[in-house]
């Protein structure tokens, strides 16, 4: 246990890339040979500009995370926090921990973003994707990875995760984010057992849906049972979903990144107000 604690707390830069770009390349590639949506649009587009999200996700989340290691430093050095209250093993403290930062940091702000219009606007830009695959993971306005980066500072404080189990929690996030976005035909009876635990491809896609009420439904990164918890999952046929947002439809809107950009500074476009 001690040699992960000692690799997560020092884990190099170069590893956590291998993460993200092999985990991307790992899906793409999964894609390509068993996809579960056949696809005629320019893919290797699709892909460049999700990636230019990716960047400014990772440019963000550079650029404030020195926040995050003071504060871990901090509730570590005050053992403040959930996992300081109770007596166990370091490992169900890491648990414990890692629970948390997904509720917090991932479940709570996506829920909030669905319910809270300016929150909305920023998370529309993820939305807005009408061909989700493995790159729709990190297909986040800079705004939003903002957000996201102050709830996650808000799990920390909260559970009182040390570095080592921040480290582990962000690594499956990206993981487990790239996988359950991915366009993978995965075996049915594999998908119902994952989802026990984990969120899978079958349960994230209904989020993806065009329109709600099912847009606003399995709010999951990690785990699946807070939707459960929280009773926002929902079970739909994936064959019947249709990917995007139905005010933004226009193609000129969610395949143009200045446009996507200006998304959360110009006026709000209700469903309501469609013809």
């Amino acid at each position: 246990m001690e040699s992960i604690i000692q690799y997560f707390t020092d884990i190099p830069s170069s590893h956590r890339s291998i993460i993200l770009f092999g985990g991307l390349t790992l899906f793409l590639l999964i894609e390509n040979f068993a996809p579960f949506f056949g696809w005629s649009y320019k893919k290797g587009r699709h892909v460049l500009l999700n990636l230019f999200f990716t960047g400014t996700t990772i440019l963000v989340n550079l650029g404030m995370a020195f926040l995050l290691l003071q504060l871990s430093d901090w509730v570590t050095a005050s053992s403040f926090g959930v996992i300081y209250l109770f007596s166990a093993p370091i490992w169900v403290k890491g648990i414990v921990a890692v629970l948390l930062l997904d509720l917090i940091g991932a479940w709570l702000i996506h829920f909030l973003e669905h319910r809270v219009k300016p929150l909305w606007m920023f998370h529309i830009v993820h939305h807005t994707d009408q061909h989700v695959d493995v790159s729709t993971a990190n297909r986040h306005h800079p705004g939003e990875s903002v957000l996201r980066f102050i709830f996650t500072c808000l799990a920390v404080l909260v559970s009182g995760a040390s570095l080592w189990m921040i480290m582990v929690y962000q690594s499956l996030s990206v993981i487990l984010s790239q996988f359950n976005h991915s366009n993978i035909n995965l075996p049915i009876w594999l998908d119902n057992v994952l989802k026990i635990v984990f969120v899978t491809p079958h349960m994230h896609r209904v989020h993806h849906h065009y329109k709600q009420p099912l847009s606003d439904q399995n709010l999951g990164n990690i785990f699946s049972f807070w939707d459960r918890i929280f009773g926002t999952y929902v079970v739909y046929d994936n064959k019947d979903l249709k990917y995007g947002l139905d005010t933004y439809m226009d193609e000129k809107e969610h395949q143009n990144i200045p446009t996507l950009l200006q998304i959360p500074f110009k006026p709000y476009r209700s469903p309501k107000d469609l013809p």
